[in-house]
């Protein structure tokens, strides 16, 4: 039985103050919470994020990684900065990041590799645009971001990943896939990797990552190939981040 798992990814936002009152917020709310839970803010942030969660069960993680473990790579993060800094997970090939720096599927294969590398659990992002979408593509553009991790280093690296389907159309727009559109890209997705492996898929979580509010969540999380959730800004307030997280409970 797979545990479900809500991510909360902050993106460039908060500063100290904020972010000490909105993880205090879910500290509070977490005693009936059954899901997995963490949060990934901006790297800065980390650090205080990990003392405050100190003693919780609500994980950290970080946003992005270099896949060099060091050296000459100015404003860089590597994933044993991040690992040395308390994170669990890491986000890996966000849509964001792929749109907007550059990371091309090779790219996010190798930060893939690097995470797992340093003993981070890679959150590995796929989607497709409205315009892929309404092209009929979306399920090549998904298998072609998959194949690029699955070529390099094999079924069995899933055995410790987490993935995140994110429809891009969906992201910051307001709109939302319904649970059935998005039931049917993440059974995609499994039978895909339980065509290499049934056990792997079975025990690989898959989340969803487009616009999920506490409102549509329980819908959502209730199809069969779900298991929670990657939020971006629900996961600002504590109130409605805690609402998905018991929806996933």
């Amino acid at each position: 039985m797979r545990q479900s798992l809500v991510a909360g990814n902050w993106k460039m936002n908060g500063n100290r103050e904020d972010s000490s009152t909105l993880l205090e917020g879910i500290l509070a709310g977490m005693a009936d919470i059954k899901a997995e839970v963490a949060v990934c803010p901006p790297a800065i942030l980390v650090p205080l994020a990990v003392e405050k969660l100190a003693g919780s069960s609500v994980k950290v993680g970080g946003q992005n990684l270099d896949y060099h473990v060091s050296g000459a790579y100015t404003g860089e993060i590597s994933g044993p900065m991040l690992k040395d800094a308390g994170c669990d997970y890491v986000i890996i090939g966000h849509s964001e990041r792929r749109e907007y720096y550059g990371d091309t599927d090779e790219l996010v294969a190798r930060k893939f590799e690097a995470a797992q590398e340093h003993g981070l659990v890679p959150i590995l992002c796929v989607g497709e645009s409205l315009e892929e979408r309404e092209g009929g593509t979306t399920e090549a553009v998904v298998e072609r971001q998959l194949d690029a991790v699955l070529e390099q280093h094999g079924i069995e690296a899933f055995k410790n990943a987490v993935i995140a389907y994110e429809p891009v159309w969906a992201i910051g727009t307001g709109k939302t896939a319904t649970p059935e559109q998005a039931q049917e890209v993440h059974k995609f997705i499994r039978d895909k990797l339980a065509a290499l492996d049934a056990a792997v898929a079975e025990g690989c979580r898959l989340l969803y990552g487009g616009s999920m509010k506490p409102d549509n969540a329980a819908e959502l999380i209730s199809q069969p190939d779900i298991d929670g959730g990657l939020i971006g800004g629900a996961s600002l307030k504590a109130e409605d981040f805690l609402g998905i997280c018991a929806a996933a409970s």
